[in-house]
């Protein structure tokens, strides 16, 4: 699976770029599934935040909008009483994951209870990543973004932040948006600080392209990589 791990969508010419060259085929062409799960865990988030997404009216945070063959929505909690076999050709047969923001913990809680994180590495499709549903790829999220727990408290587990893995790296998204004054450039020297591994603070103009473990980042804005 390729990912495409942004802060904020398809912000700028050169992210498109990157989308457009780690597709298969034209963007109108493509077929297209969007995960708003994150939203419904995040208080800043909700019902609102997700149909806006899913209805292409986010313009700061760009990605269904694209001009997609078609776009269908993919609702995590609801897999789980879905036989597999209706639902895992549907993931299968995409071309991208178009992945909204909102609680790391909570989307990534779901992707594992749905089945969906197992069959991730087995996936052609990409994965396009929106603040949380980048962070969600990473192995930490650190304790600043810990906002949700899941229902048996996250005692299971020493690091009550963990997230997937699929990438070696944390991710401190939206670095010096106006709307989030605390994320500052100190704000994310500290939460790598905090981190065993290695970090990047990107912002919104920014992206990071993993595809078979190597790295690249992708800017217009401002971004910084701390080693562990």
């Amino acid at each position: 699976m390729k990912l495409l791990l942004t802060s904020a969508g398809i912000r700028n010419p050169s992210i498109h770029d990157t989308l457009v060259g780690m597709l298969d085929k034209p963007i109108a062409e493509c077929n297209a599934l969007c995960i708003t799960t994150a939203s419904y865990g995040h208080p800043m988030a909700g019902p609102a935040r997700a149909w806006h997404f899913i209805s292409g009216q986010e313009p700061e945070t760009p990605m269904v909008e694209l001009g997609w063959n078609s776009v269908g929505v993919l609702e995590l909690t609801a897999l789980p009483s879905i036989a597999r076999d209706v639902w895992v050709p549907w993931v299968r047969e995409t071309d991208v994951f178009l992945v909204n923001g909102g609680d790391s913990l909570y989307l990534s809680y779901w992707m594992r209870q749905s089945g969906l994180a197992d069959l991730l590495p087995s996936l052609r499709a990409v994965w396009v990543g929106l603040s949380a549903g980048s962070m969600v790829m990473t192995p930490r999220i650190g304790a600043d973004f810990v906002i949700w727990r899941p229902p048996t408290g996250g005692d299971e587990t020493l690091n009550p932040d963990e997230t997937l893995g699929l990438v070696d790296f944390s991710i401190f998204p939206h670095l010096g948006n106006p709307s989030l004054p605390e994320n500052t450039m100190a704000a994310a020297e500290r939460w790598a600080a905090g981190l065993p591994g290695p970090s990047y603070a990107i912002d919104d103009e920014t992206a990071i392209k993993v595809i078979d473990g190597s790295v690249e980042v992708i800017s217009e804005g401002q971004w910084k990589f701390f080693a562990p």
